[in-house]
């Protein structure tokens, strides 16, 4: 029985800081790699170092949608960024009203270009969406996103926008929340979506699944997203960790 975190932060400094012990935790709970996502282009150098320095962990190259008064990504820079060979990804990117209001052009200009730099580079978008569903989809549609394809990671929209996602060949990721007893509408898409085309991620160090709601998330912990989807589907823990990990490798191309 193996899995793999498809997505998690492990140089923010709550992991970088014990990153010893966070790679050992995930020897002992067979995750066998890690995709470590970035969220701005200061602290890019930091991520690639890991994957540099870690054979079972990758990286990607991106802004994320709620870093205000940072260095803003330019397709040109995002496509040489994303040339080292430990670079499977492009993102996070994407849209989130939730945090911010006012005149968000700035961020679906963003994810424009993240998307415009993905197709030209060939690897995939990690995308995330937080009350945006709407827009979010409506720009992959207008820059032709599905030529690409990608992830919709840490999903917490309904089955309608899921299945638009799967119509232009993404997959679906589900973290920790899925664990949550409240979270019934990810649960009922986490029935529908084809095993073909799920991912199972952390989104450490934040949100980490039952038993361990309110602490520290770390990718050792993305078995628990494994076991609740087992139970959701009524398979065995060890083929939801070979499908999705067998999907991880589709996708990123490895």
């Amino acid at each position: 029985m193996s899995f793999i975190d498809s997505h998690c932060h492990i140089n923010f400094h709550e992991l970088a800081e014990n990153i010893t012990d966070v790679l050992a935790q995930m020897q002992q709970n067979e995750v066998l790699s890690a995709l470590c996502v970035s969220v701005n282009l200061a602290d890019f150098p930091q991520v690639l170092a890991l994957a540099c320095q870690y054979p079972n962990i990758y990286a990607s190259v991106g802004v994320h949608p709620d870093h205000e008064a940072v260095e803003e990504p330019t397709v040109a820079r995002l496509v040489e960024l994303a040339q080292h060979p430990k670079i499977v990804a492009i993102g996070e990117t994407g849209l989130d009203y939730y945090r911010l209001t006012g005149d968000l052009d700035w961020q679906r200009e963003r994810f424009r270009n993240h998307i415009r730099a993905s197709k030209e580079c060939g690897k995939p978008l990690i995308i995330h969406t937080r009350s945006a569903a709407e827009d979010t989809l409506r720009i992959m549609h207008e820059e032709g996103a599905a030529d690409i394809g990608g992830v919709m990671h840490c999903f917490t929209e309904n089955w309608e926008v899921a299945q638009a996602a799967l119509d232009m060949g993404f997959y679906i990721s589900f973290s920790g929340i899925i664990t949550f007893k409240n979270a019934l509408q990810i649960k009922d898409v986490a029935r529908r979506v084809p095993m073909s085309r799920m991912l199972i991620e952390t989104d450490s160090p934040f949100l980490a699944p039952v038993p361990y709601r309110g602490k520290i998330n770390q990718p050792a912990y993305v078995k628990h997203v494994a076991e609740e989807i087992a139970l959701l589907r009524g398979i065995s823990v060890a083929g939801v960790g070979l499908q999705t990990s067998e999907n991880f490798a589709r996708l990123f191309k490895l």
